[in-house]
């Protein structure tokens, strides 16, 4: 320092000078290099391990272990169970390094769920049929579902005629439309058509086969004669004999709340009790959809807090009638010991569905933590369900319902403390003033929980079923309170009072509650825009605002403000969606291309079921009678063209003599047919192709075309494998494979499910 500047400490440098004789800028200005981020990164990891919210990240971890096995193309299960005994040991022997154990116990959580993929995956192995078959066939009626066309079975098959017994599928699922008095655990036989279970019908669309697969389901159909009871030539064995009981209470339980109730809502009051929804017709179940009140009818969560919530209230009610029992014993306990018992028997009576069987699991965790003493919500306690669930059914993680119900009570876990109804400093004095502040404090929360609820759950909507309901938060709020407070307790006091004959009058009442529902579903289903038809979102999409979902939960610290960045990305990806531009049945029954205009054209004559996951898939909301979606098409006895929007031709031919003609001017040809190998269009999707490929899709780019199939070159999935033949003639010799385009496979074409 010099003389000057030790003499005069509080002048300013020269270099500093022209800096503060600028003006200075307005506003906020942040100086980025200043904050101290390690500082802070570390305060918040402090802050995670003293909440011990690391935990979860476990169930997390696991569940990244399940979404590899099923990107995996035949593993072994020796390889990940080794990987999972290493790092196990290794977390053993590093656990006084915070950071090597927690790398390590992530590790081994993403190895177990690979694991538990594999065990899952062999543990129910059976066959799957690869042709379609008229035969006779015979079995125990496993399950039967009343619906308003007749009875669907679940058939556990003895004999399939024209069929070896190793290729012979374990259970069947059939139609029957003059059923007459058929019941679960009768021995029947007849004539059915069965088919394979159907792969999804555009890659990422709902796969049917992997979801029949676990369910033990080899082949899906109907019976196409009468169907004649006969005397078992073996005794069932016990688990066909329960399974057949519970079945047969439940449908007279359907059948009795149904009469009672009678129209349209007794088949929802009875579904609501006993799961059973072939009762309810269509047009109720798009009204209930459009409300976004869908939820109620499938039993899950909801239903199995509030039936065991009533159990738990119930039972302590009564204890605490008592002053002795009240002090003296542990009356909490003791109503949760008998909540868990009664939410066991519901789930076992409901059916034991996938979607009730986690919603028990969660149930009992909660409960579990009340007899140890601890909060029963709480992030860990979640955590520990979505475990348990995932290591009993791995392929829950690909459907709807576990992401939708696990994602929505994190969320509400999380967020809705934050928008608790603040109390005032002046506390009501009047009964009048306590029960307006009760019903404001209970609307407002409410409100809250839907809201939080919707937002969470509406990117899993919007990907498997691409869909979203605005005015579901009108609905919930007007529905959710008949429900609760009406329905589910008349439900339990119903099932109670059904052995002793004294359940009718219970019914009714549960009936008039039903039918506001209804009501109210209507109103809200007549808004304009209640259903709104969006695009399918890409894997990339959805995955992103599923972590940034996590961040957001999962954490305790200001870590969360970290969800913004995946989000917003999620959100650009979800805003500008890649969509396909020609869709083609797996076996080549139609096709529906994008036209000049923009739009979807429909050639052919593919099923209505697949015509909506097309429609539904590209965010258009026409129905599949739409005269306009074969308007851009020009056809003939031969076939059908379509121009794209990029003026280049696609040709559907029916008739093999069309074949010199579109081969020579066209850029596709799509045809169930074999077509000849001096076909010169750049693509060809003949009959082989498609049996080799499945259902099919292409982009068109100004390079040429991205093509993307079902089924991915020569993966193998248990689930998929044996249709790779399809249906060609015995006697025809097989004749050399046409190439097709090499199809692209980026994440986000990731195929997912969603339950039947």
């Amino acid at each position: 320092m010099t003389q000057d500047n030790k003499a005069e400490p509080n002048r300013i440098p020269r270099s500093l000078a022209r800096a503060v004789a600028l003006p200075r800028p307005s506003g906020l200005v942040l100086d980025w290099g200043a904050l101290d981020w390690r500082g802070w990164w570390q305060k918040c990891l402090t802050q995670e391990i003293e909440q011990r919210r690391l935990f979860p990240w476990i169930a997390v971890c696991f569940g990244l272990g399940i979404m590899l096995f099923f990107q995996a193309d035949q593993p072994s299960l020796w390889a990940p169970l080794g990987a999972l005994a290493i790092c196990v040991a290794a977390s053993v022997r590093l656990r006084h390094n915070l950071f090597a154990l927690s790398v390590c116990m992530a590790l081994a959580a993403i190895f177990a769920g690979f694991s538990a993929g594999v065990i899952r995956t062999r543990s129910v192995a059976a066959p799957v049929l690869t042709r379609v078959v008229i035969a006779p066939v015979s079995g125990f009626v496993e399950a039967v579902e009343d619906r308003e066309e007749g009875q669907r079975i679940l058939l556990r098959v003895v004999s399939l005629e024209g069929v070896a017994a190793p290729e012979r599928p374990e259970r069947v699922r059939v139609s029957i439309r003059k059923a007459g008095d058929l019941t679960a655990g009768a021995f029947v036989t007849g004539t059915a058509r069965l088919l394979p279970p159907p792969q999804p019908a555009w890659p990422g669309g709902y796969d049917f086969a992997r979801d029949a697969y676990y369910k033990g389901i080899g082949a899906v159909g109907s019976f196409t004669g009468s169907v004649r009871q006969l005397e078992p030539p073996t005794p069932p064995g016990w688990s066909l004999w329960l399974a057949a009981q519970v079945d047969e209470a439940r449908n007279a339980l359907t059948e009795r709340i149904a009469s009672a109730i009678g129209g349209a809502a007794g088949g929802v009051g009875a579904a609501l009790v006993t799961g059973k929804r072939g009762l309810i017709g269509e047009p109720t179940n798009d009204v209930l959809r459009a409300a976004g009140i869908y939820h109620i009818v499938s039993i899950s969560g909801l239903h199995m807090v509030l039936a065991a919530g009533t159990f738990f209230w119930l039972v302590r009610a009564l204890l605490s009638l008592s002053p002795g029992l009240a002090l003296t014993w542990p009356v909490k306990k003791i109503a949760a010991i008998v909540a868990m018992i009664g939410a066991t028997a519901y789930c076992i009576f409901s059916g034991s569905d996938v979607a009730t069987v986690r919603s028990l699991v969660m149930t009992l965790v909660m409960f579990g933590a009340v007899l140890a003493d601890r909060p029963a919500l709480s992030m860990r306690n979640l955590s520990i369900a979505a475990i348990i669930v995932l290591a009993r059914e791995p392929e829950a993680l690909l459907g709807p319902s576990f992401q939708m119900s696990f994602g929505a009570v994190a969320a509400m876990m999380t967020l809705v403390p934050l928008l608790q109804w603040r109390k005032e400093e002046a506390a009501p004095s009047t009964l009048i003033e306590k029960a307006l502040a009760w019903i404001g404090r209970s609307a407002f929360g409410l409100i809250t929980t839907t809201l939080v609820a919707s937002f969470a759950t509406a990117p899993f909507a919007a990907y498997h079923f691409q869909s979203l309901n605005p005015y579901g938060l009108i609905g919930n709020a007007l529905a959710l309170p008949l429900v609760s407070l009406v329905v589910m307790p008349s439900a339990v006091l119903g099932v109670l009072a059904y052995p002793f004959g004294l359940d009718a009058p219970v019914w009714a009442l549960m009936g008039l509650a039903v039918a506001k529902v209804l009501d109210v579903s209507a109103w809200v289903g007549g808004f304009s825009g209640s259903t709104v038809v969006v695009p399918a979102l890409g894997i990339s999409a959805l995955a992103l605002l599923n972590l940034g979902l996590l961040i957001l939960t999962v954490p305790i610290s200001h870590l969360r403000w970290l969800a913004l960045i995946p989000a917003g990305a999620g959100l650009a990806f979800a805003a500008t969606p890649h969509r396909y531009d020609i869709y083609v049945d797996r076996e080549g029954a139609g096709a529906a291309i994008r036209n000049v205009q923009g739009q979807l054209t429909l050639v052919g004559k593919p099923s209505d079921f697949v015509t909506e996951q097309w429609l539904r898939a590209d965010g258009d909301g026409r129905s599949v009678d739409d005269a306009s979606l074969k308007q851009a098409a020009r056809c003939d006895r031969l076939g059908c063209t379509v121009e794209t929007g990029d003026r280049r031709a696609v040709a559907f031919v029916k008739e093999f003599s069309a074949f010199e003609e579109d081969c020579r001017r066209t850029a596709i040809i799509i045809t169930r047919l074999d077509a000849p190998p001096s076909c010169a269009a750049p693509v060809v999707l003949d009959r082989q192709a498609l049996a080799e490929r499945g259902a099919t899709a292409i982009r068109l780019t100004p390079e040429g075309t991205e093509t993307q199939s079902v089924k991915k070159g020569r993966e193998v999935r248990p689930w998929a494998a044996a249709s790779a033949a399809e249906t060609a003639p015995a006697q025809e010799k097989p004749r050399p494979a046409r190439p097709i385009p090499e199809q692209d496979i980026p994440e986000e074409e990731v195929s997912t499910g969603e339950p039947d």
